[in-house]
């Protein structure tokens, strides 16, 4: 069976409610993947400010620089253990759909040097030995200070309560009726105690949930992890070239239906968003690594379950500056640019999650990238690593 994608919709906060500046730290919020930094979890209210203009710095890419087409190359040794080789090479990167997002578009050509990659994202196992190996503390097990959320707001704007300031993150809940997309603050919270153990909150637990994903880790957490494993995490051109699988040009992973022949291929979410997830795929929130199929080039869940964390800045324009020639192993703008919210600056995420419909976010495309605050852990989002080769 061929199922039928309607025209992409994003309405994530970015396109929704721009708002900041009144205090609101009772109900804390935060805009999603592509909205405010942490500290918009405590302001919340008055008009968009309007968006300074980039500096020309800030249009500087390092690797945006003519380069010869990639060949594919052959892995330099044994794999480390639970990764997958990916090859180099040249690939069309975004997408001209004009049904997309104007993030993703132009597609361009990017050249990409082979790399090591995990097979699946980071799971909790994992990420629990590590904590057990260095006594790690995550972002939302430490109060968040009023000196590292200053700067993502408009100045003048008056520090919250300090009681409000406790640890915690924002945790995905469903509503009882329909209500309008563009109000995301009607299905996240922020609820005190939610981390990586106790993801949906400190009455929650990932007991028997070795295999699943790892949530509720920022971005400096899913570095610190890297760092320690001896990886780091990959840039955005890595990573959409891993997640097509050897692909071109496809909307997603495996091709151009979502379902083909009737199958779910990955954890999105199925019914009316966000009150009821029929979890037709057999989840309601994140599944084990490995439940669906892997991509071409063997890796799991590059489309839905957890939105993965990008080592890029978010730049909303670096596609369509790119569009000119060839560009070579590119690392991401030098600052983070986003209009919707010029004082927080965000990190690219890509993949997709378990939230993703296609009323809401078809972000489990191969295409779709948005941005999330690097302090700011959700229940939807993890991460995965890669590691380059020595060099020979």
């Amino acid at each position: 069976m061929t199922t039928q994608q309607p025209p992409f919709m994003d309405k994530t906060p970015s396109e929704g409610t721009r708002t900041q500046g009144l205090l609101r730290f009772i109900i804390p919020v935060l805009a999603l993947a592509a909205g405010f930094g942490l500290a918009q979890h405590f302001f919340h209210g008055t008009a968009p400010q309007p968006a300074p203009a980039p500096e020309k710095s800030n249009l500087q890419e390092p690797g945006l620089v003519a380069a010869p087409a990639g060949k594919p190359s052959a892995p330099p040794s044994e794999a480390p253990p639970g990764m997958v080789w990916v090859p180099g090479g040249t690939f069309r990167m975004g997408t001209d759909d004009p049904s997309s997002m104007p993030r993703e578009r132009p597609a361009h050509q990017v050249q990409v040097d082979g790399f090591w990659v995990d097979a699946t994202e980071v799971t909790n196992a994992e990420f629990r030995e590590f904590v057990k190996a260095t006594g790690y503390v995550t972002t939302a097990e430490k109060a968040p200070s009023w000196e590292e959320l200053k700067d993502q707001v408009p100045p003048g704007t008056p520090p919250p309560p300090p009681e409000a300031l406790v640890p915690g993150s924002m945790v995905f809940a469903p509503t009882n009726t329909a209500v309008p997309l563009n109000d995301y603050t009607q299905w996240w919270r922020f609820i005190p105690g939610a981390n990586w153990m106790h993801p949906e909150g400190p009455e929650s637990s990932i007991e028997g949930k070795d295999q699943h994903p790892v949530v509720q880790v920022s971005w400096d957490d899913a570095q610190a992890y890297a760092r320690w494993a001896d990886k780091r995490l990959p840039t955005e051109a890595e990573w959409e070239f891993a997640a097509r699988g050897g692909l071109e040009s496809k909307k997603y992973a495996w091709g151009e239906d979502l379902q083909p022949e009737g199958r779910w291929m990955a954890n999105i979410w199925q019914g009316v968003f966000p009150v009821r997830n029929r979890a037709d795929d057999g989840f309601v929130t994140t599944a084990p690594v490995k439940t669906f199929p892997p991509n071409g080039y063997g890796l799991y869940d590059t489309a839905g379950n957890v939105w993965e964390w990008c080592g890029d800045w978010y730049d909303e324009n670096t596609f369509a500056r790119r569009a000119s020639s060839l560009v070579q192993n590119p690392r991401g703008p030098e600052k983070a640019y986003d209009p919707d919210a010029p004082y927080a600056p965000k990190r690219v995420v890509r993949g997709g999650s378990y939230l993703c419909t296609d009323s809401y976010c078809t972000a489990y495309r191969t295409t779709g990238r948005m941005a999330s605050d690097p302090l700011t852990g959700l229940s939807h989002t993890g991460f995965r690593c890669v590691k380059t080769p020595p060099a020979h």
